[in-house]
C-alpha cells in the first residue's frame, strides 16, 4: 500500500526522483526510487533531513504558530519537499529542481489525506 502511493507520487509529478515515508528517528518506513534517485542516494539525505523536520515543528510550537506540515529544501541539484502526517511520520518527495513542484505538493498533500490514518497513535 505505502509503496503504491509513493511510486504514484514520483509517477505523477514531472522532475520526481523518489519518495519515502519517513519515522521522526530517521528511519525510513517505506520508499520508492526512479534509477535517478537510486544513484544520487536521496535515502541518506532524506534520513539526514530529519534533524531540520524536528527542530522546524519545535519552533513552530514555541512560537505558537502551530504544527509544522510542510518544509521545503531547495538545493543545487535537488530539492526535497517534507509533508507531515504527524509528529512522528512524514512523506518526503526528492525532484529536480527544474521539477513541477505546483504537482508536487499536490500530490503529497493528497497521500497526506489517504494515508495520515495509518500514521495515528491509538
Amino acid at each position: 500500500m505505502f509503496k503504491e502511493a509513493l511510486q504514484t507520487i514520483v509517477e505523477k509529478t514531472d522532475g520526481s526522483l523518489g519518495a519515502l515515508i519517513m519515522g521522526a528517528d530517521g528511519l525510513s518506513v517505506e520508499k520508492y526510487f526512479n534509477e535517478e534517485g537510486y544513484a544520487a542516494n536521496l535515502d541518506v539525505a532524506a534520513a539526514e533531513f530529519t534533524s531540520l523536520v524536528r527542530s522546524a515543528a519545535r519552533s513552530g510550537n514555541d512560537l505558537a504558530l502551530g504544527d509544522l506540515r510542510e518544509l521545503m529544501v531547495a538545493l543545487a541539484s535537488v530539492t526535497f519537499i517534507m509533508r507531515l502526517f504527524n509528529k512522528d511520520y512524514f512523506v518526503v518527495l526528492a525532484m529536480k529542481p527544474e521539477g513541477n513542484l505546483g504537482r508536487a505538493r499536490y500530490e503529497l498533500r493528497k497521500a497526506e489525506l489517504m494515508l495520515a490514518h495509518e500514521f495515528t497513535t491509538k
